[in-house]
């Protein structure tokens, strides 16, 4: 666990990560990450919510139709 302390950046607020916690998200300088709401509060993550979400309706098309998809590679 990190105790990340709050500055100013500008008109904004912004925290710093430790380069342990850039280095374990396999994130750099001037990437994006995605802050979430959770039940146990928020998630700082690297990944898209939103496009995990298209990804596994994807795949669920692509389950549901695998014998179509397979007569069309033919």
């Amino acid at each position: 666990m990190h105790m990340l302390k709050l500055t100013q950046i500008g008109n904004s607020v912004g925290v710093i990560l430790p380069k342990e916690a850039l280095a374990r998200m396999k994130l750099q300088k001037g990437e994006t990450v995605f802050l979430t709401e959770s039940a146990d509060g928020f998630i700082l993550t690297p990944y898209d919510p939103a496009l995990e979400e298209e990804i596994t309706a994807g795949r669920e098309f692509m389950r549901e139709y695998r014998d179509t998809f397979h007569q069309l590679a033919k």
